[in-house]
């Protein structure tokens, strides 16, 4: 299974599937095309979506402001864009050194 990327205005789209209040933040799958993503943050008032920033920034090396999340707010199945990094860079940093 693969991660499904798009590219959208110089942005790279993909879907996240959120694990909050896990033991420790970690890549865990790829699911339905989806990145799954283990978070030890609770899942209240924002917590968890801020903590899946910094992780992301983290694993991938860029600026938390070139990443957002554009929909999933609420929800455990989130989609994010990102900036400043290319497909085979993002692919690399996220999928093959962690699966």
């Amino acid at each position: 299974m693969s991660l499904d990327i798009k590219e959208k205005n110089n942005y790279l789209v993909f879907n996240l599937k959120i694990v909050p209040g896990s033991s420790r933040d970690c890549i865990a799958e790829i699911l339905d095309g989806a990145l799954k993503i283990k978070i030890s943050a609770p899942p209240e008032k924002g917590k968890a979506n801020k903590a899946v920033i910094a992780f992301l920034s983290k694993k991938l090396g860029i600026n938390k402001n070139d990443i957002d999340i554009v929909s999933g707010l609420t929800i455990p199945t989130k989609t994010v864009r990102v900036k400043n990094i290319d497909r085979e860079e993002l692919v690399e940093k996220l999928i093959i050194d962690n699966l």
